[in-house]
């Protein structure tokens, strides 16, 4: 019986260690999501990590392997809480402009969310437009993927209905992304009161301008606050 009962002893202990290094990962990750909000991917490395996760820089070198390494497992970690927090809730909308216009909306209180930290998708394309390689191919890749998301939500609002039949997808998709930009800049580098509104307004601009004359949509996001005070 005693052997019986180290041998799960040891089959424990490395299941043990195995969960304490993922708890490890998981931690110095958000330190570095943190970070990388506030100084830009750029501003990664593996040194500034262990000052401020108080490690090693050893023991940060363990669970990332290089700092091209970290800077990737940063924007796939953000790529995750965006879905979390934008994607994943408005699937819960009817398809067609309900759905488009939660993402929309969701997207908007990301940013504002941000103003005090900054969007890696925006920093992270600033940083690296010019420079290809991995870590602007991760980003890319993330980027196009909502991209993506956003224009099949628009093909099903067209389908539904909700848009007229000659909306231009890629065209809505432009300006949606337009919206976003002018908020942070606006929000965020100007600090100018109003923005949010503004950009709310402007969505509802792209989407009545879409709308046919026999169309029975459903509010857009703005208009739906309206109708519930």
């Amino acid at each position: 019986m005693a052997q019986l009962t180290d041998t799960r002893a040891e089959a424990a202990a490395p299941q043990r260690s195995l969960h304490k290094g993922q708890q490890t990962r998981a931690a110095i990750l958000d330190a570095a999501l943190a970070l990388a909000s506030h100084t830009g991917l750029e501003g990664l490395s593996i040194g500034a990590l262990a000052e401020v996760t108080g490690m090693s820089k050893s023991g940060v070198f363990a669970h990332f392997g290089s700092r091209e390494e970290l800077q990737i497992s940063v924007i796939r970690e953000y790529h995750s809480k965006f879905e979390q927090e934008v994607f994943t809730p408005a699937l819960r909308e009817p398809r067609g402009l309900p759905r488009l216009g939660a993402m929309f909306d969701r997207w908007v209180r990301r940013v504002t969310v941000e103003r005090d930290s900054g969007c890696i998708y925006i920093s992270g394309a600033v940083e690296f437009d010019d420079r290809p390689g991995p870590v602007r191919d991760a980003l890319q890749g993330m980027v196009r993927a909502w991209q993506a998301a956003l224009e099949r939500a628009i093909a099903q609002a067209i389908e539904a209905g909700h848009l007229r039949a000659d909306t231009d997808a890629m065209q809505m998709l432009f300006e949606m992304h337009g919206l976003i930009l002018a908020l942070h800049h606006d929000a965020r580098f100007l600090r100018l009161p109003g923005a949010v509104e503004r950009a709310r307004a402007g969505f509802d601009r792209i989407v009545g301008a879409s709308i046919g004359e026999h169309a029975a949509p459903s509010p857009t996001p703005s208009r739906a606050r309206r109708a519930r005070r």
